[in-house]
């Protein structure tokens, strides 16, 4: 699950079948993305499982747009892609 242990309910409704279902597309099991899209249309109905599922799209989306528009990079990723960007001589695409 995304949320830690004990932490304070949201208020969402059925937050927890929600944070399941974030949890298995973010883990990328398919199985248990199954299981859980079927538990959120149980709980809160077809539609509710569809913006579910665009939110957690979206939130995948912005960082890949931000990065591609050359918003420099935050010290972690810079360092964690270094070889990367080397490899692929992407440093060459910098606007600076």
């Amino acid at each position: 699950m995304l949320q830690e242990a004990g932490a304070a309910g949201s208020g969402v409704a059925a937050e927890q079948v929600l944070d399941a279902f974030a949890g298995a597309i973010c883990r990328n099991d398919l199985a248990a993305v199954a299981q859980a899209r079927d538990q959120v249309v149980d709980a809160l109905g077809v539609a509710a499982m569809i913006d579910a599922a665009a939110v957690i799209a979206a939130f995948n989306a912005y960082p890949r747009v931000a990065d591609a528009t050359g918003i420099p990079l935050e010290p972690a990723k810079e360092e964690g892609t270094r070889a990367l960007r080397e490899a692929l001589d992407l440093d060459r695409l910098r606007a600076d």
